[in-house]
């Protein structure tokens, strides 16, 4: 799996995951419960790169090998799809936290 199908597969499943917790809202009556969302959202976020990455047989601690070997350095799996995939968590966290905020 190359790591735009990697990023376009944890936006579909972390944007699932959001939506989840936004329906949780409506249960929740204390403020500084529904702010704790934010952290089961990260929580979510790392545990999908981890098993999106097991379920592709990516080694996450493993040194991505680039055809062009300058593009990564020495950088591990974890850290290249982290890299890429932080805009879409932190777009998908910005928008619980509107819902939060709203609720």
């Amino acid at each position: 799996m190359d790591i735009e199908s990697f990023r376009t597969e944890l936006e579909i499943r972390l944007n699932i995951e959001k939506e989840y917790l936004i329906q949780e809202l409506s249960s929740i009556k204390d403020d500084q419960e529904k702010l704790e969302l934010l952290g089961i959202f990260n929580e979510k976020y790392k545990e999908l790169v981890k098993r999106i990455a097991h379920e592709e047989g990516i080694n996450l601690a493993g040194f991505y090998q680039s055809e062009k070997s300058s593009d990564s350095g020495n950088l591990t799996y974890e850290q290249l799809i982290l890299g890429k995939t932080m805009s879409i968590y932190d777009q998908l966290a910005d928008e619980l936290y509107e819902q939060i905020n709203n609720s």
